[in-house]
């Protein structure tokens, strides 16, 4: 399981570059048809690849990516290292490790018939070209288990915030802002009003549909000269909300945002991009694995609620019984620490194993 889990981890994939992502793909691709014994489809849409095993009439989809957060060359600066039983490397928790201890998992299984197998290559850009594939694979399917990492201590992730991403443009009008700033409309002044207006939502929503809801700007950025009043914005909007009706509370109030200036302009895009995981979605699927790690005699199983989405939001969303947090046990997504325990990968893959094989 190691020497596949470096074979995947020194194969960089950033998220950005599609080059690096198709050569990812591939290096699955091999992998998995090694493993598994079978060639994959690979879907490529819009530049970003995607790998598939289907066996038989689908009714158990596992589901991960291969794409990362980390930019090409992270290797030189966060080598592949395996010391005192802890994986480094970029991605090597989020989520290539899951990926391995999927393919091995699936590997001692007598028999592969009704499982479904999609690795996508850009669920940490939001997968807009893998959302299709993702959603038509859950709809067709009884239950998804999902190789993301697990929430601390090895805990399985039962529910997820929805996320909503927006961006706010101000238009406003250019002036000397030493000459005749009174002649012009400023758009940082307007962004700031906007963003005093913003910081009032989450209570809203609070208030509205119950607690957990956050509305965060992010990137902001304005003005084009320092003796010039900015006659143009830009902020970023990361929300995230435990339920729909908390996302659907926000998405109506970010639109109704109006100017503060009379003069100003406001643009407003974006809207939900993932619906939450619901706990409910998970419960049965959480019971199941369980009582199979209860049968294994593997530690029992803990279930945590997290703020970060993953592809599951989508598989729950279009209704299909979801489990999340499947893959390694370890800590550090998308950080300088990012590690896996590699004495949890074989009890990982054996958790796996038996639940699908339960649920056949």
């Amino acid at each position: 399981m190691l020497a596949d889990l470096e074979e995947l981890v020194t194969c960089e994939s950033y998220s950005a570059d599609h080059a690096a992502v198709a050569r990812s793909a591939r290096t699955v691709a091999e992998q998995g048809t090694r493993l598994l014994g079978a060639r994959p489809q690979t879907v490529v849409s819009d530049g970003v690849t995607h790998v598939q095993w289907t066996f038989g009439t689908p009714r158990i989809l596992l589901l991960g990516h291969h794409d990362t957060v980390w930019p090409m060359g992270s290797l030189k600066t966060h080598p592949w290292s395996v010391e005192q039983g802890i994986a480094r490397g970029p991605g090597v928790f989020d989520m290539k490790a899951g990926l391995v201890q999927m393919f091995h998992a699936l590997a001692s299984l007598p028999s592969l018939d009704g499982v479904s197998v999609l690795v996508t290559g850009d669920e940490e850009v939001g997968s807009g070209t893998s959302r299709p594939l993702i959603e038509d694979q859950a709809r067709r399917c009884s239950a998804t288990l999902v190789l993301e990492p697990s929430a601390p201590g090895g805990a399985l992730k039962t529910s997820r915030k929805g996320v909503s991403l927006y961006d706010i443009t101000v238009h406003g009008r250019a002036a000397h802002s030493g000459l005749e700033p009174d002649k012009g409309i400023n758009a940082t002044t307007e962004l700031a009003h906007q963003i005093l207006a913003l910081s009032r939502i989450a209570d809203a929503v609070t208030a509205e549909t119950g607690p957990g809801t956050t509305v965060t700007p992010t990137l902001m950025s304005a003005g084009t000269a320092s003796n010039t009043v900015p006659a143009r914005a830009d902020l970023s909007v990361d929300v995230r909300a435990p339920r729909a009706a908390a996302q659907s509370a926000v998405d109506r109030l970010i639109r109704n945002l109006r100017p503060h200036h009379p003069g100003a302009r406001l643009r407003i895009t974006g809207g939900p991009n993932r619906p939450p995981l619901d706990p409910d979605a998970s419960q049965q699927l959480f019971t199941l694995a369980t009582e199979v790690a209860e049968r294994l005699g593997l530690d029992a199983l803990r279930q945590a609620a997290v703020g970060g989405a993953s592809d599951g939001n989508y598989t729950a969303g279009a209704g299909c019984p979801t489990l999340d947090g499947l893959g390694a046990v370890g800590d550090g997504a998308h950080a300088d620490h990012e590690h896996v325990v590699t004495t949890t990968m074989p009890d990982r893959a054996r958790l796996l194993a038996h639940l699908v094989g339960a649920m056949r």
